[in-house]
């Protein structure tokens, strides 16, 4: 049962909150439960929103910032995200069912993908303590500083959404898909 009393509509949202969630619903054909709950906090909906679109506007494509969602929220747990990201990568992203349980697993069947996972994965289980032959893997398979800082965003925006699902226990609005264990 969720801890926040989640707006049930927009209009319910704070008036600060409501251009914010109604650009939500144009992208994504509806405003769902972790973006209602985060709009009790205007400026934590705009500062999510603003980070989640500036990267959005980044070099990764949106199936590898999918791949890394899907991969982070595996490892934090996460069975909210873990169904949105399933159900955009599905969807949104056209990642198969082998692809995804291969991001689930930290790991990617495209290989360029592929490091760009394993090294957010290394990232979010290590908390950023990665080792120099981490870093060197991900820049071999052609990822530039640049991407490699949008990667380590993605971690931590990813995160940030784990946390919030987890501790406000946030119920799931997209098809359940539960975290098969938490690091």
């Amino acid at each position: 049962m969720t801890r926040l009393a989640t707006p049930a509509t927009i209009t319910d949202a704070p008036e600060a909150s409501r251009p914010l969630l109604e650009a939500v619903a144009r992208q994504l054909g509806s405003a769902p439960n972790m973006f209602r709950s985060i709009a009790l906090s205007p400026q934590a909906l705009e500062g999510y929103l603003g980070l989640s679109g500036a990267l959005a506007k980044g070099s990764l494509p949106a199936a590898t910032r999918e791949r890394i969602a899907l991969a982070v929220a595996e490892i934090n747990g996460c069975s909210y995200c873990l169904s949105a990201h399933t159900y955009l990568g599905r969807n949104l992203a056209k990642l198969d069912d082998a692809e995804i349980t291969a991001n689930r697993s930290g790991a990617s069947n495209d290989p360029k993908a592929d490091a760009a996972v394993r090294f957010a994965a290394k990232v979010a289980t290590a908390r950023g303590h990665v080792g120099d032959a981490d870093f060197a893997a991900v820049k071999l398979a052609g990822y530039s500083d640049a991407q490699v800082i949008e990667i380590v965003q993605h971690v931590a925006l990813n995160t940030w959404t784990n946390l919030f699902n987890e501790v406000f226990k946030t119920e799931i609005d997209f098809p359940v898909v539960e975290a098969r264990t938490a690091a």
